[in-house]
């Protein structure tokens, strides 16, 4: 696992390198949201397209993403982040699994990118709310998961997650943090 999280960081230095993103760009040019909404729509595709994906030999825990938007407007930008920063360990957890299992075939590259876009969105994450908070608070209950061999699931968990959540978080963000100042605000 130390190796994962090493692969991670690297990974993430390279993304942060080569695209010259920073966290409050993310948050502050909508268009990057919709343009990662599009990704996880066309990686769900992707995998969705593959016939050969095996099972996972092992359950990995997938979040529980569906949510009530009445529910979600009373929490606060802290407490949906860490829902969001753990919806997305999950996935990253799921895709790394996921991809030790799956290494030929027409699903090979999609997670790969999978797995590159989580990752990338969790470091991000984490360095936003470290810019943004000085502390961090554990979530009251654990979040809601489910078991799945099935690597479809993983895809379909990002997107709906992309779709859902993260956009809502990066919408509340927005408004709270670059409303008026940021590109694509229009």
């Amino acid at each position: 696992m130390a190796l994962n999280r090493l692969l991670l960081f690297i990974a993430f230095l390279l993304h942060i390198r080569w695209s010259r993103t920073n966290p409050i760009r993310l948050i502050c040019d909508r268009r990057l949201i919709q343009k990662y909404v599009a990704e996880a729509t066309d990686m769900e595709e992707q995998a969705r397209q593959c016939e050969e994906l095996p099972l996972l030999p092992e359950p990995v825990q997938l979040p529980l993403v569906g949510f009530a938007l009445r529910d979600w407007m009373r929490m606060t930008n802290q407490a949906k982040g860490q829902e969001v920063l753990h919806a997305l360990g999950k996935v990253v957890d799921g895709a790394a699994v996921a991809r030790e299992v799956v290494r030929q075939g027409c699903a090979v590259g999609p997670l790969q990118q999978l797995y590159e876009r989580a990752s990338s969105f969790l470091l991000q994450l984490r360095n936003f709310r470290a810019q943004e908070e000085s502390s961090s608070q554990q979530l009251d209950g654990a979040p809601q998961v489910a078991l799945e061999r099935n690597p479809r699931r993983i895809f379909q968990t990002y997107s709906q997650l992309v779709r859902g959540k993260l956009r809502f978080l990066f919408q509340d963000l927005w408004r709270d943090s670059c409303a008026g100042e940021a590109p694509g605000a229009t």
